[in-house]
């Protein structure tokens, strides 16, 4: 339990050390070591990833620093201060509720710091990759997508990052809300119905909006070479990205049906449904986002068989596939066993309705570091995943198993992304 009875009227004894400001800016820099974890694993084993998200190769591999080392130095760059402004709102607020709440502004204050270092042209840390995310995060921000061979595959991973970061952005805007609003503090206990009842699950739902519309974009581009070429490809009609859009919209009814129970004034009977039906209806939104989410994790974007009936095959270990870049199929087991775990209490975290309870600020805390970690892992299996495709289509002159990055459609001069 976080809630310390002495300061249960303004903040939860959590908070008193780790405030939400805070736990927004650990989980942002956690990110960035993350990926730069990913990159240099991925390195070791062979995999290049600049390569499959087309960014632009050293000028000099041989002086230049890699990718992984550039990541490393921008991840050390956004820690150390982020390190100095704890310490310092530490010796200042003593854990003391009153002082903890006077003293949002050192947390806030890095926040905005920690974008400045985005945005500022550094060149000795990672200038050029910081533009090129901006450049993608931008496009990406309104469910905008590239051109195969173009980003594309960059895209993708970026925006599903974000679906994972969903409920992070959503705390951001809930600190700086309260931050700005009249006899407001970010430290304060979370207000999570700061700036109205619908905000916080608006905002949540807006990497699941970002995603949907790109698949949209995927199914019609597909469609429209169909159209083009007289007839079905060899990549055919594109129902794989419409189901890849359910995928994501089966996110929405988890949040609003969470939503209607968090806003507990609201007269259920006004629109035909009572409380406990409310809860039934979100219990069967959860199961279904969780598990059509993790089906796809497995079978789609990792190409495993465990849900085909060639999961059992003297080709490959069980429910794996025939080339595997990973050294031990151990490894693919216990990822498979990991996201079906953190799929579950994920969905549960989309929810708006259980951070109602002051006490649930460490579990919330706890559940968005397991995403982070879940995403960070999920990464690894995503990329080699793709590699193995482009291996397949590039020295087996095949397209991959449900290849649907690389060359689903056949773009004319001129498609915009």
């Amino acid at each position: 339990m976080d809630g310390d009875p002495a300061v249960e009227s303004e903040l939860d004894s959590f908070s008193l050390t780790l405030p939400l400001p805070y736990r927004i800016a650990i989980a942002i820099v956690l990110g960035v070591w993350a990926w730069g974890v990913n990159l240099h694993y991925l390195s070791l084993a062979k995999i290049d990833v600049p390569s499959l998200i087309q960014y632009p190769g050293r000028p000099s591999p041989r002086t230049d620093p890699s990718h992984h080392l550039s990541t490393y130095r921008l991840a050390t760059l956004l820690s150390i201060p982020l390190g100095l402004s704890l310490l310092i709102f530490w010796a200042f607020s003593h854990r003391k509720p009153e002082l903890v709440i006077y003293y949002d502004f050192l947390p806030i204050s890095y926040l905005f710091l920690l974008l400045g270092l985005f945005l500022l042209p550094i060149r000795q840390f990672s200038s050029a990759g910081r533009t090129r995310f901006l450049t993608t995060l931008r496009r990406v921000s309104i469910g905008g997508i590239a051109q195969t061979g173009k980003g594309k595959f960059g895209d993708i991973l970026l925006a599903d990052v974000l679906t994972s970061y969903a409920k992070i952005i959503a705390d951001l805007f809930v600190a700086l809300c309260m931050f700005f609003s009249s006899n407001g503090s970010a430290t304060k206990r979370p207000d999570r119905g700061c700036g109205g009842q619908y905000i916080v699950p608006i905002v949540i739902a807006i990497p699941s909006m970002i995603r949907f519309r790109q698949c949209m974009i995927e199914y019609l581009r597909v469609r429209d070479s169909n159209r083009r070429n007289g007839g079905i490809g060899a990549h055919g009609w594109g129902g794989q990205h419409l189901a890849n859009a359910l995928k994501y919209a089966t996110a929405f009814p988890v949040i609003i049906f969470s939503a209607l129970q968090r806003n507990l004034s609201l007269d259920h009977e006004d629109i035909g449904v009572t409380e406990t039906t409310l809860y039934r209806l979100w219990l069967v939104a959860v199961f279904t986002n969780s598990f059509y989410s993790f089906y796809w994790d497995v079978a789609k974007d990792w190409d495993l068989t465990l849900f085909s009936a060639q999961r059992s095959s003297p080709s490959h270990p069980f429910g794996l596939r025939p080339r595997l870049f990973f050294p031990a199929k151990e490894f693919y087991y216990f990822a498979i066993g990991t996201d079906l775990m953190l799929r579950c209490t994920w969905s549960l975290k989309l929810s708006p309705h259980l951070d109602h309870f002051a006490d649930f600020e460490s579990g919330i805390f706890l559940l968005e570091f397991l995403e982070v970690a879940r995403r960070w892992m999920w990464v690894f299996f995503r990329v080699e995943t793709e590699w193995g495709r482009g291996f397949n289509a590039a020295i087996l002159g095949a397209p991959g198993q449900d290849d649907v990055l690389l060359g689903d459609y056949e773009s004319e001069p001129g498609d915009s992304d």
